[in-house]
């Protein structure tokens, strides 16, 4: 690393990769390690045979937030709203069916008494009513909006576990099962962050949070304008950028140690042209049947677990 950017240069990996739009890489590089602080949570008393205030809760038009926010801030189903919790996000209150007090969102009600955040019970067609999943599992959350990040916060974070950027950017995504698959998958493989682009894509949805099972509050996420410009920049900080696309040559030849990104694009569509441009490299999975492409959550995984893999 120079100047604070990674040397793309005198790579010998690259050769076994073949030749790169931009030259060579020098993964032996690493961003320099910086000691952090960990701050254990503090322990506290075991309580036992709580249960929410009997209250039923109405969400009359003059109390309730706006439609659109409503939405946007809602968590639903046990592991979303559990992981939200357990990583210390700012929750208002829990609505809770009666069903569920005495199923399996027990433990949930626990932390959330723990934490000090306000749990009602609801009827389940109240719950019915708000769910923009259709599968609360008898428990949604209104809890602060996500906050997106910004691209250095991705390379502070590598920089401070000491590890080569791992990044992942998705041209247009739309689906938002398919985004939080790929949050889930990328926070498994320890992917340092996720870039979305600002417009004609999916969101932080409660869909997406109930698709990546929890992943979403533990990924770091940012948004940017134009994902090509994106590509540009990672390019200079010494990241070498990947494009999953049918036109590349197999995943499994390909390198990917060292500062990396891995670019997958909408469904049905791919990458852009633009997009598909700027990537130093293509990188296609084998396909044997009929069916032009996988899903690309599907190939997203498939492409991660491989370079995790190879960094291992």
């Amino acid at each position: 690393m120079k100047n604070g950017k990674y040397d793309r240069k005198n790579n010998d990996s690259a050769k076994r990769s073949g030749e790169r739009n931009s030259g060579p890489r020098d993964g032996k590089k690493r961003f320099e390690k910086k000691n952090y602080t960990h701050h254990d949570n503090a322990k506290r008393p075991s309580e036992r045979n709580f249960r929410p205030r009997e209250e039923r809760v109405v969400l009359s038009p003059e109390n309730r937030p706006g439609a659109e926010d409503m939405h946007e801030n809602m968590l639903e189903g046990r592991n979303p709203v559990r992981e939200a919790i357990r990583a210390g996000r700012d929750i208002e209150r829990i609505l809770v069916s009666e069903a569920a007090l005495e199923g399996s969102a027990r433990d949930i009600i626990k932390l959330a008494r723990d934490k000090g955040i306000v749990v009602h019970t609801a009827d389940k067609f109240k719950l019915d009513q708000l769910s923009q999943t259709g599968v609360h599992q008898g428990i949604i959350a209104f809890a602060a909006a996500k906050n997106y990040c910004e691209i250095e916060d991705i390379l502070s974070y590598a920089r401070q576990k000491g590890e080569d950027p791992f990044i992942v950017l998705l041209d247009g995504i739309t689906d938002p099962q398919n985004l939080g698959s790929i949050l889930r998958s990328a926070e498994c493989a320890g992917v340092h962050g996720v870039i979305i682009p600002k417009r004609r894509a999916v969101g932080l949805t409660p869909v997406v949070a109930k698709a990546s099972a929890g992943a979403v509050e533990y990924m770091r996420v940012a948004k940017v304008n134009n994902i090509p410009q994106t590509i540009e920049r990672l390019k200079k900080e010494g990241i070498w950028v990947f494009g999953a696309h049918t036109e590349g040559e197999s995943y499994i030849k390909t390198n990917f140690k060292g500062p990396l990104a891995i670019v997958v694009g909408a469904e049905g569509e791919g990458l852009s042209q633009l997009t598909k441009s700027r990537c130093d490299r293509l990188v296609a999975l084998p396909l044997k049947g009929r069916i032009e492409s996988l899903n690309a959550a599907v190939s997203a995984a498939v492409i991660i677990y491989e370079a995790l893999r190879q960094r291992s």
